[in-house]
């Protein structure tokens, strides 16, 4: 799983899966689901994500994996 933030264009995408997707659809204003070819959730993209989720931090919890920090 990836997290990017786009500060010029305040948008925040997940990335669930690495995979293409080829259909979305829209849950609320500016929160779109992306899906692959099966049906899968592969990300989550929120547009004016400043307002919509607390960029500030991030709490991970149990989760097994290693974790990567990329400076931007």
């Amino acid at each position: 799983m990836k997290i990017n933030y786009y500060s010029d264009t305040d948008s925040l995408y997940i990335h669930l899966l690495d995979k293409p997707s080829i259909d979305s659809q829209e849950i609320s204003e500016g929160v779109v689901l992306d899906y692959d070819e099966n049906g899968n959730l592969v990300g989550i993209d929120i547009d004016n994500a400043s307002k919509k989720v607390q960029l500030n931090e991030l709490i991970l919890n149990q989760l097994p994996s290693n974790i990567m920090k990329v400076a931007a």
